[in-house]
């Protein structure tokens, strides 16, 4: 009988990381997942499959932790590092933590992994946000980087050692720059979530939201919802449909970079009128612009050349844009339900 396939996940109680332990899963993987001591001992994204993992905890500000973790897995073959501070306004409040985490941290990993389990496959999880005040568009795997925020700066780094250790040390290491992708599982922070979590509440007629968003205001309130920019352009897929191809990428006999999205862009104020008129309502009568959540310096517009990951990868997103949009508002009605 065949031995079971090995992987570890790093931000395993993420949106990507749990689609990923789903996935790897249905593969017929034992699947390995690195949470932080101080995370709650319930994980919403993976309750449902946690009986089925095998969670260690482990820190990426931490090299010892992640020693001491790596060496409790035998015969590991592949490594997911998607551990990261995500947000890239978030950065701008935490900049060198951002750094330790997103960028240092994932060196952290990288090394760990060099040193105790040489021969396993390691993916990195780069970000659109590299390509920050874009040079062309759409964006492909030769764009030039010139990243917009500590967050896209951090993961440039990232990346940037990673391909350092994949040609010094021989290492079989992808990145894949993703574009935008959401789901469910997002965190409230992020705009997708906030405009359909305000949709849900303007449906439910909840004037005054129990949830708060990153500046500690209700996300809803008085029937409104504060966003920043309505002009920003963001190429949106699903983080279900994404999560196939950090797989695929890790299949191939040479490692390599893969840009990953939809090839579509959206402004937010798209984002807006889709999920408002998805439930009958006007966004106009429900919308108002913050100057706090205009980010000090914005990118874009930020839109996918995969042509590459579907040549060479078989892969192509699954999910249209209104389905995204449906998907997260049916879900955030049903979680204020």
């Amino acid at each position: 009988m065949a031995r079971k396939r090995v992987a570890l996940i790093t931000g395993i109680t993420g949106q990507d990381g749990s689609y990923l332990a789903e996935f790897l899963l249905s593969k017929g993987y034992d699947v390995y997942g690195i949470v932080r001591k101080t995370s709650h001992f319930l994980y919403a994204n993976i309750a449902h499959i946690q009986h089925r993992l095998n969670i260690i905890q482990a820190d990426l500000l931490d090299p010892v932790s992640l020693a001491s973790a790596l060496t409790l897995i035998k015969g590991l073959g592949e490594v997911y590092n998607l551990a990261s501070q995500s947000s890239p306004a978030e950065s701008f409040r935490q900049p060198v933590h951002t750094a330790e985490i997103t960028g240092i941290g994932a060196q952290r990993v990288m090394e760990t992994v060099r040193d105790i389990h040489p021969k396993a496959r390691f993916y990195q999880a780069s970000s659109s946000e590299m390509f920050g005040w874009v040079k062309e568009i759409p964006q492909n795997e030769d764009t030039p980087f010139n990243p917009a925020n500590p967050y896209a700066a951090a993961k440039l780094y990232a990346h940037n050692i990673a391909r350092i250790y994949r040609k010094s040390y021989g290492m079989h290491i992808s990145c894949g720059i993703l574009f935008n992708h959401e789901s469910p599982r997002r965190g409230l922070g992020f705009v997708t979530q906030k405009v359909t979590y305000a949709v849900a509440c303007a449906k439910l007629g909840i004037k005054n939201s129990e949830h708060l968003n990153e500046e500690g205001d209700l996300i809803m309130k008085n029937g409104k919802v504060a966003l920043g920019n309505l002009d920003a352009k963001r190429d949106w897929g699903f983080a279900g449909d994404y999560v196939k191809s950090m797989w695929l990428m890790l299949q191939q006999r040479i490692p390599d970079d893969y840009v990953i999205g939809t090839g579509e862009t959206h402004t937010i104020k798209d984002l807006c009128k889709k999920a408002f008129s998805y439930v009958g309502l006007d966004w106009k009568n429900y919308i108002e612009v913050d100057k706090r959540f205009i980010r000090p310096t914005e990118t874009g517009p930020l839109v996918a050349d995969y042509s590459k990951a579907k040549r060479s990868l078989g892969w192509q997103p699954k999910t249209k844009f209104s389905d995204l949009v449906a998907m997260l508002v049916d879900a955030n009605i049903a979680r204020l339900k």
